[in-house]
């Protein structure tokens, strides 16, 4: 359902207005301040499922968020924040490559080396060991 919230509702009538409303509900307004009341209710209060709109004057969304519960259970998938980081990981990669730098993997230890002294090997006084935080592990360490 749809409802709306009038510019002289206070934080009490807010709150209440929004934990009676059920998955799926859409609650817009008018006024920005009222918007981000509403925000923070929905945060605070964990209302998975609502839709709160700002609306302008000839009734466009101009601001929308929506509340929504994070999964807990493990999936056959990466879940969006999971994504979002691999994203990151293939920026920071991007950037490896334009600055110059080549990663190696060996076993379970991961080594950056200036491009320019790669002769394949990997081998480098120059060479650096990278704390992988336990999140790379190489092929082949889990066949020996």
């Amino acid at each position: 359902m749809e409802f709306f919230l009038e510019a002289d509702m206070r934080v009490e009538q807010v709150k209440e207005r929004l934990k009676s409303c059920c998955y799926g509900d859409s609650i817009s307004c008018r006024d920005a301040a009222l918007f981000e009341v509403a925000k923070a209710v929905l945060v605070r209060e964990k209302l998975p499922g609502l839709t709160i709109q700002l609306l302008d004057q000839g009734d466009y969304v101009i601001r929308s968020v929506t509340s929504r519960k994070r999964r807990q259970e493990q999936q056959d998938r990466f879940t969006d924040r999971q994504e979002t980081v691999l994203k990151a990981l293939e920026k920071v990669l991007a950037h490896c490559e334009k600055e110059g730098i080549h990663l190696i993997g060996f076993s379970d230890d991961l080594v950056a080396i200036p491009a320019h002294l790669d002769d394949g090997t990997g081998l480098s006084a120059e060479a650096i060991d990278l704390d992988t935080s336990g999140v790379y592990r190489g092929a082949e360490s889990h066949l020996t």
